[in-house]
């Protein structure tokens, strides 16, 4: 009986509100997917890349089964390892800095399900705790949102693990949009407590954060980790910076 009344619930409001790209409004068939001319426009990550850090590749390279990028080939890896949806560019950033920003959270939806599509080729039955990058309380309450949690919310019920948003404290820090790596890292060190280290001892943790730029914020969230005792940390973005360096 539930069932079928919340089939014909859903059913109404798609007739009322019919379902359409969340970005340009372009008629869809399921509420919250982007239309063929939105999806095309980003550079998914789906060729070859980095087994560490999922760097992308140029397809038309030749690689071996495990290729690493330079970075990680160095033993420089920011974490365990890292897999992100696409790359950060003139038409990812279109949808990132609404949906970071200015409340467009609607978008949540499809950038969730392109990182569970990007962690495709994860053994994802080891991690034990989904964790969203934590903002500071200032932050928060400016934004009313962790654009970050509603990120990991889907991504948690998809693997089947609890979500932790309580054991890692953040401290406020000036926004580090426009710094360079060196500012970057400066600038986040320190900045991650662990609160509640019980909770994360012993654990295997996956990170979720909406862009990765390079890696500092993840970089320092792992130190923090690793000293309250987690056992191995990966990450997984909506989108990531893919210049060499």
């Amino acid at each position: 009986m539930v069932a079928w009344l919340k089939s014909i619930l859903k059913s109404v409001i798609e007739f009322i509100f019919p379902p359409a790209c969340p970005v340009c409004g372009t008629p869809v068939s399921i509420h919250g997917e982007l239309c063929a001319d939105c999806w095309t426009a980003i550079n998914w990550i789906d060729g070859p890349h980095c087994c560490r850090c999922g760097f992308p590749f140029a397809s038309h390279f030749e690689f071996e089964n495990m290729p690493m990028c330079p970075v990680c080939a160095a033993g420089k890896s920011e974490l365990d390892w890292i897999r992100c949806a696409c790359v950060y560019d003139d038409a990812s950033r279109n949808l990132m800095l609404p949906f970071k920003h200015c409340g467009k959270i609607n978008y949540s939806g499809f950038m969730s399900r392109a990182m569970i599509w990007a962690l495709r080729d994860m053994d994802l039955s080891t991690v034990d705790i989904v964790m969203p990058v934590p903002l500071a309380n200032k932050r928060l309450c400016f934004r009313g949102y962790n654009q970050a949690t509603l990120l990991a919310r889907p991504i948690a019920n998809a693997i089947n693990v609890k979500m932790d948003v309580d054991s890692v404290r953040r401290k406020y820090r000036d926004n580090m949009g426009h710094m360079n790596a060196r500012a970057r890292s400066e600038n986040i060190h320190g900045v991650f407590e662990v609160i509640k280290s019980e909770n994360v001892r012993g654990k295997r943790i996956l990170l979720v954060d909406d862009v990765m730029t390079t890696g500092a914020t993840f970089s320092e969230l792992r130190r923090a980790l690793v000293r309250a005792g987690a056992e191995s940390v990966y990450g997984v973005t909506f989108c990531r910076v893919a210049r060499c360096a």
